[in-house]
C-alpha cells in the first residue's frame, strides 16, 4: 500500500530528474506515450470541432470541422507526444531560458538554465487507487492536469487535462 501511495510521488520525480538532466530515456519510463498521445488527441480534436463550429456556424460543425479537427490534431499531437518531441521541447526550454538570462550562476558566473520543472507548485490528490492528478496553473493562471494512471505497481504520465478554453 505505502508502494502505490508513493509512486505517482516516485513518477513525478522521475520526470523531474529526466528534465534536469534532459534524458529522453529516462523520460520514457515514466510517460505512457500511446494513453498520452490519444488523450491529448482527444481533446485537441474536440476544441478544433468547436472552435470551427463556433466560427463558421452549425453547418460546419459536422463532418468537416470534425475531419479537419482529427488532421490537425493527430499531426500535432504525433510531433509533440514522442521521445523526439519532448526532446526537442526541452532544448527549446533550455534555449529560452538562455535567451532571457534565466540561468543558476555558478561561481560568479552563469552555468546553466534554471531546471525546468512544471509540476514544482502543483496540487496533487488521488481520484482513486489507480488514478493521480497534479494539478498546476497555465501562465493565464488556469489549471492543467497531468494525470498519472497505476498499471500494477508502475505510475507513469497517460493524460494532460488542458485548461478549459475561453
Amino acid at each position: 500500500a505505502c508502494w502505490i501511495a508513493a509512486g505517482p510521488f516516485m513518477a513525478i520525480r522521475g520526470i523531474q530528474q529526466a528534465m534536469d538532466t534532459r534524458d529522453v530515456s529516462k523520460l520514457e519510463r515514466h510517460v505512457d506515450y500511446p494513453a498520452l498521445r490519444a488523450n491529448l488527441r482527444a481533446q485537441l480534436e474536440d476544441r478544433i470541432a468547436r472552435e470551427i463550429g463556433r466560427r463558421f456556424g452549425p453547418e460546419m460543425a459536422g463532418g468537416a470541422a470534425s475531419g479537419v479537427a482529427g488532421m490537425l490534431s493527430n499531426n500535432a499531437v504525433d510531433a509533440m507526444i514522442s521521445p523526439t518531441g519532448i526532446a526537442v521541447l526541452l532544448q527549446g526550454h533550455a534555449l529560452v531560458q538562455r535567451a532571457t538570462g534565466n540561468v543558476e550562476p555558478e561561481g560568479g558566473v552563469a552555468a546553466g538554465p534554471v531546471a525546468y520543472d512544471p509540476l514544482r507548485n502543483a496540487r496533487k490528490r488521488f481520484e482513486s487507487p489507480s488514478r493521480f492528478v497534479a494539478t498546476v496553473d497555465s501562465a493565464d493562471g488556469k489549471p492543467v492536469g497531468f494525470v498519472f494512471e497505476r498499471k500494477g505497481l508502475r505510475w507513469r504520465l497517460s493524460d494532460i487535462r488542458l485548461p478549459p478554453s475561453n
